[in-house]
């Protein structure tokens, strides 16, 4: 089992901003910039997106798609980049992050340190828009 599918069954702690039966969204833990978000499948584990069945992976895009205009609605940005890497952890996720410029997804980049209380009233700001929608 990965982490990933822990924090989704609640095992581990998360800030979450967004769930379905299917999906579950979370703010990252080392995040590029502040609302960066994952977005993932809850019953597959597998590491790499094209792997997933057609249903699965056009129900992650969907999903990711309405958590990112929350994000958006939620966080002061000029639009919310994606990427698909998923070589740090075996199962396939989206990363949601709010940019002001192209160079905000740097994943090389230092990042910003922020508080447990940040994060927490960033994913209930995130979560308060994802419910409007």
């Amino acid at each position: 089992m990965t982490i990933f599918t822990k924090i989704a069954k609640g095992e581990i702690p998360s800030w979450k901003v967004a769930e379905s039966d299917e999906f579950y969204a979370f703010l990252d833990i080392n995040p590029l910039a502040p609302g960066h978000t994952l977005v993932i499948p809850k019953n597959v584990e597998d590491d790499y997106i094209f792997h997933l069945d057609e249903a699965t992976y056009a129900g992650l895009w969907a999903f990711a798609r309405k958590v990112a205009l929350a994000i958006k609605a939620a966080v002061p940005c000029k639009r919310v980049g994606v990427a698909v890497l998923g070589m740090e952890v075996p199962h396939t996720h989206i990363h949601l992050v709010p940019l002001q410029t192209e160079g905000d997804l740097n994943f090389r980049k230092e990042r910003p340190v922020l508080t447990p209380d940040q994060q927490a009233g960033i994913a209930a700001s995130i979560l308060a828009e994802y419910e409007k929608l």
